[in-house]
């Protein structure tokens, strides 16, 4: 009877001191844990263009900005102890905001590449996707890179700048800035897809979370070639030196660890069904998360 009365007590306590440390979630690093650091309700930035699907956008029905990636910096901000006001700004030209600390802090589904690190500074990887041609259903007229290149009909759709360019000019066999009517550019991903579904292009380069929630919400109208077309770190994008990189790696680590990551994958990548609306949403102010205290 001592024993139990014992344990309940220990166990009480435990319970005690993880509420107690709430927003300062713990970092496991060989077995040791650590604090996370405390920002002491520092205001944050974030800026995102809110048009990749399931990482940011908006929702048709509920008019919310929703998506893995708002759920993952909503939950770092907890942890670290911070405050987020999110602004909207379309992805063209984003870098070079960033780069000139007009916000704090860069998502939008964001590859980590050389190019870009020569701008901006990168927090760590929190996931990797693989890309892939995003086609109508029934596709025939191509199988793979090989045999849309091989066709001067097909034409692809594409965001400057972004990985799906980069891989299309691949793909196209032309430089970057070269003119070509198999490339048709959008401001946005959504645009693009819409492109697609409307006929204006053959295919958009779409990874593969991105790509599964655009065919759910357009039920039997879309479909994702089997082909691997490449594989991308992605991560958050920072001004240079920032000094922000370091406490949101801890709290990645921390996330990794504690599986919190793991439950944001599993949510956005394979459980979340979109619906039929949910193309083409408006792009409405973001609003906070649950687990972010955003300023409107």
């Amino acid at each position: 009877m001592k024993v139990s009365k014992l344990a309940l007590t220990l166990i009480t306590a435990l319970v005690l001191l993880g509420n107690a440390m709430g927003a300062h979630a713990q970092s496991t690093s060989g077995g040791i844990t650590a604090p996370l650091p405390d920002l002491k309700g520092r205001e944050i930035i974030v800026v995102t263009a809110q048009d990749y699907m399931p990482l940011t956008f908006v929702d048709a029905k509920s008019h919310q900005a929703v998506g893995l990636e708002y759920e993952l910096i909503g939950n770092i901000c907890l942890r670290l102890n911070c405050k987020i006001t999110y602004k909207v700004a379309a992805w063209d030209g984003m870098i070079a905001a960033v780069n000139q600390k007009q916000y704090d802090i860069g998502m939008d589904g964001i590859s980590i590449t050389d190019d870009r690190k020569k701008q901006v500074d990168f927090s760590a990887p929190y996931t990797t996707i693989t890309e892939k041609f995003l086609v109508r259903a029934g596709e025939k007229d191509f199988t793979d890179k090989k045999s849309f290149a091989a066709n001067p009909k097909l034409k692809i759709g594409a965001q400057a700048g972004t990985s799906g360019y980069y891989t299309a000019l691949d793909i196209l066999g032309i430089k970057d800035g070269d003119k070509s009517d198999r490339l048709v550019f959008y401001n946005d991903f959504g645009l693009s897809v819409q492109a697609l579904l409307t006929g204006d292009v053959d295919t958009v380069i779409s990874d593969v979370a991105s790509g599964r929630g655009y065919i759910g919400a357009n039920a039997g109208k879309l479909q994702l070639l089997d082909e691997n077309l490449s594989s991308d770190s992605l991560g958050f994008m920072f001004p240079q030196g920032s000094d922000l990189v370091a406490p949101i790696n801890a709290a990645l680590a921390a996330m990794k660890a504690d599986g919190y990551l793991g439950y944001l994958e599993n949510k956005w990548f394979f459980l979340f069904n979109p619906g039929p609306d949910a193309a083409g949403a408006p792009q409405l102010p973001a609003v906070a998360t649950a687990a972010a205290t955003a300023k409107p």
